[in-house]
């Protein structure tokens, strides 16, 4: 009986498997996938998780927990990287691994759904040793593993003709640290309370610890909604996350800050620090003028 319930659905594929094949031969070549296959099944089982089924190079695995599908991620990604046995003329062989949280209808042990898709496009987007995922996963991640992902692109799904915000998840160790340095606050920092106040026409709303979160763009479910030609649909959005507001742009044209103070930025899928009080304009440079421009004040609460 078919069964409807929320999972994290995880692609990971071998890459470059058909090169394996034509350089090394196909019994070597298969014992390495062989390899690969059993470095992501134990990874999944190890964190909770259900291989669904294994084609080729490529497992497709469940987690009911966000988390846990990353933690198996990560392990796969480091233990084929250092695994002694998966090179090829000196370097290490290398996986690629997609993932994505949403609804899927469980039957026979298998899943399906528009999820499953979108799982299956993240993997496709991703490079040799990444790990992409969606916002839907992100927004359901601990802490610490949301402080370790980074937007990096906007997709169109194929057949659903929806933008997806692509994020890359910082498993290296390395990696992690550079996109923290500003985790050791200062006990001043800790102390503060902070909140934004975002105004555009006649409307303003307020960003801090409660209210964590604003999405702007032309599109209804929008928290600020502004009009325009050059305006995505979800145009771009403003977080408050370690005492910071961060704008996220997510959009075709790009978004300008203009910091008092400061030259104008721009950020287009990117992300930028925002502080003090400005302008922002979307997919243009903000006009003084525009009914569209958007002004912020970050002030002490």
């Amino acid at each position: 009986m078919a069964k409807d319930i929320e999972l994290a659905i995880l692609f990971a594929d071998v890459v470059g498997s058909t090169r394996l094949f034509e350089t090394l031969g196909d019994q070597r070549a298969r014992a390495m996938v062989a390899i690969c296959i059993d470095v992501m099944r134990t990874a999944t089982e190890q964190h909770h998780g259900t291989v669904i089924k294994t084609i080729g190079d490529e497992v497709m695995a469940t987690f009911p927990v966000a988390d846990d599908a990353l933690n198996a991620a990560g392990q796969m990604q480091k233990q084929i990287t250092a695994h002694a046995e998966l090179k090829m003329d000196g370097q290490p062989v290398a996986i690629r691994i997609g993932c994505h949280f949403g609804p899927v209808v469980l039957e026979a042990r298998d899943v399906f759904g528009a999820s499953v898709h979108t799982a299956n496009r993240m993997t496709s987007q991703a490079k040799a040793g990444q790990i992409i995922t969606t916002s839907a996963t992100v927004e359901r991640l601990s802490p610490e593993w949301r402080a370790s992902v980074r937007q990096i692109d906007v997709a169109t799904i194929r057949g659903q003709g929806t933008e997806v915000a692509l994020y890359e998840v910082l498993w290296q160790t390395e990696d992690v640290t550079s996109m923290l340095p500003a985790i050791a606050l200062t006990a001043r920092d800790q102390r503060r309370t902070l909140r934004l106040r975002l105004s555009v026409a006649d409307r303003e709303v307020v960003i801090d610890q409660l209210h964590p979160q604003v999405v702007i763009g032309r599109a209804d479910e929008s928290d600020v909604i502004v009009r325009g030609n050059l305006i995505s649909r979800l145009h771009a959005k403003i977080e408050f996350n370690r005492n910071r507001f961060m704008l996220t742009d997510q959009s075709t044209n790009g978004t300008f800050v203009q910091i008092a103070g400061q030259e104008e930025a721009f950020v287009r899928r990117d992300t930028i620090p925002i502080k003090g009080e400005g302008m922002i304009g979307l997919g243009k440079t903000p006009d003084v003028e525009s009914p569209q421009t958007l002004r912020f004040v970050c002030e002490e609460a």
